[in-house]
């Protein structure tokens, strides 16, 4: 955990955008900070009487006694789809625009608050007639699409809890979580559209359904996306158009207490079986609301773009709740990147006059490398100039993939707010505010205001700047994680262990401050810390320094057994030519091997070196790293590999330089 990058480079925010900023300069961020220290219960009851409509208002903030099964605003009653929406209209945004939907081929449909509210009452009027209701559960498998937002705002509406799931998982995993989660109902839609082609998604509920152990779905609601012929059982399945017809545009929210479960969504864990990460309504939503105003410093003019799938929580808090909470106008894309050809993002910014995008370093990578191989869709040949924030999350962003995202997408003029969060956090925990902080690329910087964030040893002991340890949360916060659905004992192994004290939040990642600014900087995952004959290092640092040689778009650092050091490296490279073979692979290999060695050390240089075209990626661009293991250690992949973009990667993968 040893410090492995020096990275010296400092960027200011611009005076103009210091001048009109939720948080205008560190003075401001630090007073925050300071009110947080001072009345931590105070501080946040005050932003949520500010931020949230409480139809009854809450009585108690934060109520510690049985950590860390913590409650916030307990006793009052809110709606999160009565905040999103009713709350507009009520500002006179009815007319405004909410959503510019670009579907995959390109055709753009609007959605105003209005419209929106319509749709949203005309669905959960549906599902209550349907039997469903408060504390109920609905898994929504669809792509990206108004109609997903809708039914997550429909069930946030009657209080039925929503679990999304990916649209991209297999019928298996599809029915682990409708049996984990004792699903009602689902919605569905006939096909999905990614990159020109028709994608099942009803056909796959059919397969789980048929699985077994599903008895408590009575009902399946189907969006009839692309008219493709799919099988309809009768008095189980109906088409979304027909449900909705004649329903009512006026639908009286359930009022729920801040606690009640507004969705669980499913997230990897170390044992392989997804873990149901249960959120709140009411804390949740304040976080949505608030990291909308400090992080990406929203304004009523922002036309604000967030490419996750609402599979993800991403797509939670930054696509379904938060933007339409802060009454923003947002674009929502069906697509992927690279259709029909890598510059889609670029030429979209430029044709809605996107203000804030943000985005993933995975996403940004491999535009880097379309790019260098293809002139014609270089951001340059764009008119990006409505940009004035750009955004990073998912994963740490290596500096030099922020210096061509800040330079090239930014016009070295907007900010980067690079965001280290987590599915469990249900927000930003530690990122840069655009008018406040000060950037160092490839560092996350400072936590929000609230935000207990420190870095401590195995024992739970502080560690000292400048010395790598574990990330975790001193305070319970109102985003946070309230338990892992059906597994109470696992919710606390995972998040609160013994050997931590039991009372720290363990994110589960390693960390670093930097000596003089204080900043964070993530190192990878706890179980991506490679231990090569005695020495610890962070797979990020090796991914970082492999990614800043110049022939090199992408990589991907495994350890493997080694009987020799313990453990060895292994690079999974994806250069920004074509992949090489024979000879030349042997060639570019070794310069590789040489290059991590003169930039970290000789310690650090990778045993195995392989090329692909690519990583092996779910369709939504994360790489999946338990896959590479595998292969790494020789293995033959038994895993699930559905949600592959490509599978055909693994077989380049196998082959060892």
């Amino acid at each position: 955990m040893e410090p492995l990058m020096h990275e010296n480079r400092v960027f200011h925010p611009p005076e103009d955008f210091v001048k009109g900023a939720a948080i205008p300069g560190m003075e401001a961020y630090n007073k925050l900070c300071a009110e947080a220290e001072k009345d931590y219960e105070g501080f946040w009851g005050r932003l949520a009487k500010e931020n949230i409509y409480w139809k009854k208002p809450f009585t108690k903030v934060l109520d510690e006694s049985k950590p860390p099964f913590y409650k916030w605003f307990e006793d009052g009653l809110t709606n999160a789809s009565y905040n999103c929406l009713d709350v507009n209209i009520q500002k006179g945004n009815g007319a405004k625009k909410a959503i510019i939907f670009e579907a995959d081929d390109g055709t753009v449909t609007e959605a105003t608050y209005q419209d929106l509210l319509d749709r949203v009452c005309k669905m959960a009027n549906a599902l209550r007639k349907m039997g469903i209701k408060s504390g109920d559960r609905v898994i929504i498998y669809m792509s990206m699409s108004i109609e997903g937002i809708v039914a997550m705002q429909a069930c946030a509406r009657i209080g039925a809890t929503h679990s999304v799931v990916f649209g991209g998982f297999s019928a298996k995993s599809l029915q682990e979580r409708i049996v984990d989660v004792g699903a009602v109902a689902v919605i569905t839609a006939d096909e999905q559209l990614r990159g020109g082609k028709a994608l099942p998604l009803k056909v796959i509920v059919d397969e789980a359904l048929a699985l077994g152990e599903c008895e408590k779905v009575k009902n399946v609601i189907v969006y009839k996306r692309t008219g493709g012929n799919i099988p309809m059982t009768a008095g189980r399945d109906s088409w979304m158009h027909d449900v909705v017809a004649n329903e009512s545009t006026s639908c009286e929210p359930e009022w729920v207490s801040a606690e009640h479960p507004l969705f669980v969504l499913y997230t990897s864990g170390s044992t392989g079986k997804p873990k149901g990460v249960q959120h709140s309504t009411g804390g949740y939503l304040l976080w949505a609301i608030l990291t909308m105003k400090w992080t990406f410093d929203i304004k009523p003019s922002d036309i604000f773009w967030c490419t996750a799938d609402i599979g993800w929580v991403t797509g939670h808090s930054y696509i379904t709740y938060g933007p339409l909470a802060v009454g923003c106008t947002e674009i929502v894309f069906e697509g992927v990147p690279t259709y029909p050809n890598a510059g889609r993002f670029w030429d979209m910014i430029a044709k809605h006059q996107a203000t804030i995008f943000y985005t993933a370093p995975t996403a940004i990578r491999s535009l880097i490398k379309a790019a260098s191989g293809d002139e014609s869709i270089h951001p340059k040949n764009y008119d990006l100039s409505s940009l004035r924030l750009l955004g990073s999350v998912g994963e740490p962003i290596n500096p030099e993939a922020w210096m061509w995202y800040y330079e090239h997408v930014g016009g070295s003029r907007c900010p980067i707010a690079d965001t280290f969060w987590q599915t469990e956090t249900g927000g930003h925990m530690i990122s840069p505010m655009p008018g406040a902080t000060p950037m160092i690329p490839g560092s996350c910087t400072l936590p929000l205001p609230g935000i207990m964030a420190a870095i401590v040893d195995e024992a739970g002991h502080d560690v000292p700047n400048g010395s790598g340890g574990i990330l975790v949360v001193k305070r319970p916060w109102p985003s946070m994680i309230r338990t892992i659905w059906n597994d109470a004992d696992r919710f606390v192994k995972s998040y609160f262990p013994e050997e931590l004290g039991g009372t720290l939040y363990l994110a589960g990642d390693g960390a670093i401050r930097n000596k003089d600014t204080g900043y964070f900087t993530i190192t990878g995952r706890i179980d991506d810390v490679l231990n090569v004959s005695g020495h610890r290092m962070g797979t990020m640092e090796i991914e970082s320094c492999l990614v800043a040689n110049p022939l090199v778009a992408e990589a991907a650092v495994v350890g493997r057994p080694d009987d020799m050091t313990g453990e060895a490296i292994c690079a999974f490279v994806v250069l920004k030519g074509g992949r090489p073979t024979g000879d030349e692979a042997k060639k570019i290999a070794t310069e590789l091997r040489n290059w991590v060695g003169k930039e970290i050390g000789p310690i650090a240089k990778p045993k195995d070196v392989r090329f692909g075209d690519n990583l092996p990626k779910t369709r939504s661009g994360k790489i999946m790293r338990r896959l590479l293991r595998v292969i790494a250690k020789g293995e033959e992949v038994t895993q699930d590999t559905s949600t592959l973009e490509n599978p055909a990667i693994l077989d380049q993968l196998k082959q060892s330089l």
